[in-house]
């Protein structure tokens, strides 16, 4: 292996055409287990793979060197017979973690935070299914808080905040492994309810001030999406 120094590396945004232009956090694996200058080291699981690349992208760029400490530990994770339960790990941080930080900003929705939060843990089909329409109702509640509250610049703003959030990155992952696994039920929690759901959520909360009421939310998840990566790497519970 090519041992680099991470106390010195600086991860950056996106890819790269080589090492001397920068690392982004999978061109770093490559590097560390010796492989050619790429993105999608060989030696990692397509699943954190996928969610590393974007959580790379997604988080600013002092958040982005505390994935630094992942380097050593994604290496080798290729076949090692976890990604379906990394999968549902992001699923079940996108229904449980995720969505209820959104639908919290709008008092209306409060009886479906507590809804979603009192769901099991989604960890297979049987508790995919479970969360669906629990999911969907808090879509359909949020549609409608949305549809009277809503701007075009409040959209945006909402929009950018809860993408930095990494709702894409855990929703990549889930729906690669979890769909792989339950197509029709968990694929649809993860990429059509969640999305709408917070996105709308997210809108709804944002008339005036949308950077200032979803800041610390923002901030909140970033560090709950880094400890989730942890966690999928290790193929365990956050």
């Amino acid at each position: 292996m090519n041992h680099i120094d991470l106390g010195t590396l600086t991860l950056a945004h996106g890819d790269h055409e080589d090492r001397s232009n920068g690392l982004c956090l999978m061109e770093a694996v490559a590097w560390w287990a010796g492989e050619d200058h790429t993105d999608h080291p060989a030696c990692v699981s397509p699943v954190l793979g996928q969610f590393g690349r974007n959580l790379n992208d997604l988080l600013p760029d002092a958040r982005r060197q505390e994935l630094r400490q992942f380097i050593p530990q994604l290496a080798g994770t290729a076949g090692d017979g976890l990604d379906e339960r990394r999968g549902y790990l992001a699923l079940d941080w996108l229904v449980r973690t995720y969505l209820p930080a959104f639908l919290a900003l709008v008092p209306s929705l409060a009886e479906h935070v507590t809804a979603v939060r009192e769901l099991p843990p989604v960890s297979d089909l049987s508790t995919a299914r479970r969360a669906g329409p629990v999911v969907h109702a808090a879509r359909d509640a949020a549609r409608d808080a949305a549809r009277d509250a809503a701007r075009d610049a409040a959209r945006a703003a909402a929009r950018a905040a809860a993408r930095d959030a990494a709702w894409a990155a855990a929703g990549d992952a889930a729906g690669d492994v979890a769909g792989d696994a339950a197509r029709d039920v968990a694929g649809d929690v993860a990429g059509d309810a969640a999305g709408d759901v917070v996105w709308d959520a997210a809108w709804a909360a944002a008339r005036a001030a949308a950077g200032d009421a979803l800041a610390p939310i923002v901030a909140q998840l970033q560090d709950s999406a880094i400890t989730l990566f942890g966690a999928m790497i290790a193929g365990g519970t956050p």
